[in-house]
């Protein structure tokens, strides 16, 4: 490989791009923000934009380069310190920088006393020797692991915990961009309408082999048109299955406890042939808006959108009104990495216990709706134990009048009989768990 050449207005382009990152979210629209002030175009974008995003998914790592050199948080740096050291050690650690690149380095020690004081580019000018010289100190194998892959540490002991060799699998599978996938809705299309269509756009796909009405695009192309006319929805096969599990009957009330952004909603009208009751209840008032749009593009007309907390639900539709209820409950969502690659760094093993407590009172809630007979999906796209099987275990030892129907098939089973578990590396879609409870007579 060559050695990588930036000149000063590229490292400048990416600084700011780093920096405005922090307050601007997609991340891609700070950088495009900071490209357009340094006129980066054409190929220098596409250049510039994989080292960008390399520093994204490497953040955590490269903090803690930072906080090994500095001796305290980066989080407490002067923000265009911590943005230009974050840059230098993409480029001085993980790249093969020219001679020339690594003079521009050192020539951001001016870039910093002008942005902010003369004594930041100082103490920039003075670590810069540390970073060129940088070896880190891989000494277990979660270290290895963490080096290879960027997760954070305790992610990796939890992951080699719950599936020991084939662990370094899964995270090599969270790496990897997944195919968009979409589901077709079979209240304005067939499977076999959208698959003409995208043959005549020479789009190649493939079907899922566990939902027929997801398609997998494995050529860059853009979907909108098929959204805008609601024939299809943007949705992970492993997501998709969460519907078909619980298997709502035209005619049926169901309540769906997390429901935007409107996916699985969609999904349960539209098993539901649009018939019957859906009472969908999310919070986020951007993301019950995007649920309200899908509705409508697909042509959803049983569905009411409500927005409160699903733990109010009961007080607000009353108790044992439900003959089906999802509840696919908030998580760490770590089963998604390979579609938000930037939420790894995001991940706090000491936030779990605040996550688990939240699903308890919503499973809680869930079942104060469900009437005698009726079904719970619990699901979740996280893979740790403590927000799937455990929650489970501790719901069914509380509720003598709760049943576990097991599932078979579609996955692989569970670490509690009778549930089961997506795997991004077996299974090539999302994480997910799922357990179905039903309520005795």
């Amino acid at each position: 490989m060559g050695k990588l050449k930036l000149s000063d207005r590229q490292l400048y382009a990416l600084i700011e791009a780093v920096l405005l990152s922090e307050a601007i979210k997609p991340t891609q629209q700070a950088k495009r923000k900071a490209f357009s002030k340094y006129k980066i175009e054409g190929w220098e974008n596409s250049k510039l934009t994989g080292i960008f995003y390399s520093i994204q998914r490497r953040l955590g790592l490269i903090d803690e380069v930072i906080e090994e050199l500095v001796g305290v948080s980066p989080l407490i740096l002067d923000p265009w310190l911590r943005a230009t050291l974050r840059v230098a050690i993409e480029i001085a650690i993980f790249r093969n920088p020219s001679e020339k690149t690594r003079q521009h380095l050192k020539g951001l020690a001016q870039f910093l006393s002008k942005k902010t004081h003369p004594f930041v580019g100082y103490y920039y000018y003075d670590l810069l020797p540390k970073i060129l010289e940088y070896v880190p100190i891989i000494d277990s194998e979660e270290k290895r692991l963490k080096w290879d892959y960027l997760f954070p540490e305790w992610f990796i002991r939890r992951m080699r915990e719950l599936l020991g060799e084939e662990a370094e699998k899964l995270l090599k599978a969270l790496n990897e961009t997944l195919p968009t996938s979409i589901r077709i809705n079979r209240l304005k299309a067939s499977v076999e309408e959208v698959e003409s269509y995208l043959e005549r756009k020479k789009v190649k796909v493939e079907r899922s082999e566990r939902v027929d009405t997801v398609l997998r695009i494995l050529d860059p192309f853009n979907p909108e048109w098929l959204f805008n006319k609601g024939w299809a929805i943007p949705q992970e096969e492993a997501s998709a299955v969460a519907s078909i599990i619980l298997n709502p009957k035209p005619g049926e009330t169901v309540v769906d406890l997390a429901a935007a952004p409107g996916g699985k909603t969609s999904h349960m009208a539209e098993l539901m042939k649009n018939e019957g009751k859906i009472y969908a209840f999310d919070i986020d008032p951007a993301r019950i808006k995007r649920m309200k749009e899908v509705l409508r593009r697909t042509g959803i007309e049983i569905a009411e959108t409500i927005k409160a907390d699903g733990r109010k639900a009961p007080d607000i539709l009353g108790e044992e009104i439900a003959d089906k209820i999802l509840l696919d409950a908030p998580c760490t969502s770590d089963g998604t990495i390979s579609k938000n690659p930037e939420l790894r760094w995001r991940l706090r093993e000491k936030n779990i216990p605040k996550v688990v407590q939240l699903q308890k009172e919503l499973i809680e809630s869930a079942w104060k709706l469900l009437k005698p007979g009726g079904r719970l999906l619990y699901s979740t796209c996280s893979m740790l134990p403590e927000e799937n099987e455990e929650v489970v275990k501790w719901f069914l030892e509380k509720h003598k009048d709760a049943k576990l129907i097991p599932l078979k098939g579609l996955y692989d089973p569970g670490f509690l009989e009778g549930t089961i578990r997506a795997w991004p590396h077996r299974h090539r879609t999302i994480g997910f768990f799922y357990a179905l409870i039903e309520k005795k007579k």
